[in-house]
């Protein structure tokens, strides 16, 4: 086929929807394939808190899409943000340039949802890239630093309390991994805070923690965080986070230094698109092939899309990685078909379950079909093994396995660095 006939697929954003999709057009030359990412660098986010709390390296968790797609002759990389997408032209304005496509894929997944609270978005800590995380690590850090040298009691214990807010999985498994730092690590490295009162505290405004999860898992959650030390706030929602204290809507409030935000995500809205397009949190609303709604050749895939089409989720897939790799292959085998001029294939999600770690040898997980659920060190095991394989590739996997299998025997891990760029030089 010469490459005039070629038809270009631009995917903006190289999570797991954007790289699956890729992956699955990588061996057909019909198509000219652009990944477009602001990064360099594809990443798993169900493992940043670990390298915000020193217990994995950066490198552990992403890699270059360069090298990724290295040998793969119809994929190329262009670094860049998407900044306005003119539809009629078939052609996007990044801050890198122009470029034109035939197919458009938006996999942008999300970001930080702060709910219009201003004073929280300007002084808490994030927690869904990896600057994010190494932000976070070097705060805390510096805190820990700062906590060891007051003198004065109540500003050491303001220094030392985290209030993480969000009750799903990204707020249990860092808090639980706060809860063994205190009794493993900070003990042990910062003898000079003996005896102080920093507290750890999850908060949220729903009635339990893991709340998509079934009763038995929100339980057994709740019990094992509250024995690890963790205060567990429920049915709270945060309205302020001003002069080092989290306010909340009923009245209350927490002193506290660190205010951890992993309550809530958005999509993101593009300029050049028009308003219909977006449905709740700003994602885009696709057809059963996710087409989005009143566009040509434009489709959504992953947490930036709103698909109702779905008999089992009729209000919308859940934002989980699953989705987003099922929905990127799919709709990379319905491209493949359509040079066969076969008919396309629906999307419908198989959910494979759900799963959160709260601490060593504890965790949850279920199964949707049969109906099963694990707790324990066998959830612990499960949880491990699935989130080894769902890393990028072996060299990932054999680097994250190494260092959790050195912090399992050891209870700790020698990450905690605080490094911060230089000033840029001109």
């Amino acid at each position: 086929m010469n490459d005039i006939n070629k038809k270009k697929i631009v995917i903006v954003g190289g999570g797991f929807a954007g790289v699956n999709l890729a992956n699955q057009l990588a061996s057909h030359n019909a198509f000219e394939v652009v990944l477009v990412d602001k990064n360099n660098y594809n990443f798993f986010p169900p493992l940043l808190y670990q390298v915000a709390t020193g217990y994995l390296e950066t490198s552990n968790i992403s890699y270059p899409f360069r090298k990724l797609f290295r040998g793969k002759e119809n994929i190329t990389f262009r670094m860049g943000e998407l900044q306005e997408v003119m539809p009629e032209e078939k052609k996007l304005l990044l801050s890198t340039g122009q470029i034109n496509y035939d197919y458009l894929v938006f996999a942008t997944g999300c970001i930080t949802n702060y709910f219009g609270i201003r004073s929280v978005q300007q002084n808490a800590i994030p927690m869904k890239t990896v600057a994010d995380a190494l932000s976070m690590r070097n705060t805390l850090l510096e805190r820990l630093e700062r906590a060891s040298r007051e003198t004065d009691p109540a500003k050491r214990k303001k220094l030392l309390t985290v209030v993480v807010a969000g009750g799903g999985p990204t707020g249990v498994e860092i808090s639980g991994m706060f809860a063994e730092m205190k009794k493993n690590i900070i003990a042990k490295d910062y003898p000079e805070l003996k005896g102080s009162k920093g507290e750890i505290y999850l908060v949220d405004g729903l009635k339990s923690v893991l709340a998509p999860m079934t009763e038995k898992s929100q339980k057994y959650t709740h019990e094992m965080l509250t024995k690890m030390g963790v205060k567990i706030k429920l049915n709270s929602m945060v309205k302020d986070f001003t002069n080092d204290t989290v306010y909340f809507a009923d009245g209350d409030s927490i002193e506290a230094k660190s205010l951890i935000w992993a309550a809530g995500v958005t999509a993101i809205a593009f300029n050049g698109l028009p308003e219909e397009v977006y449905g709740r949190g700003k994602r885009m609303i696709v057809d059963e092939f996710n087409k989005v709604i009143g566009q040509e050749d434009i489709y959504a895939i992953g947490d930036t899309c709103l698909q109702t089409t779905d008999k089992d989720f009729p209000q919308g897939h859940p934002q989980v990685a699953q989705v987003a790799i099922q929905q990127g292959q799919n709709l990379g085998k319905n491209l493949i078909n359509d040079l066969k001029s076969q008919s396309w294939k629906p999307f419908h999600y198989h959910d494979k379950g759900s799963m959160a770690i709260i601490g060593r040898n504890k965790a949850v997980a279920e199964l949707p079909k049969p109906k099963v659920f694990f707790s324990g060190f066998l959830a612990w095991v499960m949880w491990i093994f699935i989130h080894l394989l769902s890393l990028i590739n072996y060299r990932n996997r054999l680097k994250t396995l190494y260092n959790w299998t050195s912090a399992y025997f050891t209870q700790d891990q020698a990450l905690r660095f605080i490094v911060r760029p230089a000033s840029k030089r001109t």
